[in-house]
């Protein structure tokens, strides 16, 4: 028990350390408190996979790397990502069954994206109305890049990176014994 405890805990530590990283060497489009970085969100589908707590770790693990690196509207957006990672790695625990059927996986992928950007844009929006951004103006160009770029934008960087998780997995989960996986092994051998 202490050795599965030891495994995960670095896990989740190596998950965070990818989860920093990332956004500091890769490429990214900023456009206001928008920021585009492919991959930044890898780490955290990865942990999903593992458990409700490893993902709620990495998301905090991670949110205090982009408080260190990123503005704080930014890093805001990074702590929105407790929602969507605890509620996806609790549907997964659940239903294991998902990850060998590619439509229920797209629209699992559909339904946490849109709480992900859900939860994005009304990061940003509180972080504006509270008086964090100096000089917002709520009229209908800020609403429109709100839900288009916030929104919209972030909807679809979350089912790219879901997808990049999922093949990444895929490839390395019989090595790696991704515990999602595992219990879909489970299952199907059970089901024979």
């Amino acid at each position: 028990m202490m050795t599965k405890s030891i495994k995960n805990l670095t896990i989740a530590a190596l998950l965070v350390g990818l989860g920093i990283l990332i956004p500091m060497v890769m490429p990214k489009i900023v456009l206001g408190p928008a920021s585009y970085t492919l991959g930044s969100h890898v780490p955290l589908f990865i942990a999903m996979f593992f458990s409700p707590v490893m993902a709620i770790a990495v998301a905090l693990g991670t949110t205090l790397g982009f408080f260190i690196s990123l503005p704080p509207v930014i890093a805001l957006r990074a702590f929105s990502h407790i929602v969507f990672a605890t509620i996806g790695a609790a549907y997964l625990q659940k239903n294991p069954q998902i990850v060998k059927h590619p439509v229920q996986l797209q629209i699992f992928n559909l339904v946490i994206g849109i709480i992900h950007a859900s939860c994005e844009v009304l990061a940003v929006f509180l972080f504006a109305y509270l008086g964090n951004a100096a000089g917002t103006s709520f009229d209908r160009q800020y609403f429109l890049f709100l839900f288009g770029f916030i929104g919209l934008g972030g909807l679809i960087h979350s089912m790219i990176d879901f997808n990049i998780a999922y093949v990444v997995l895929a490839a390395i989960e019989k090595k790696v014994n991704v515990p999602v996986f595992a219990k879909e092994r489970a299952l199907s051998l059970a089901k024979d």
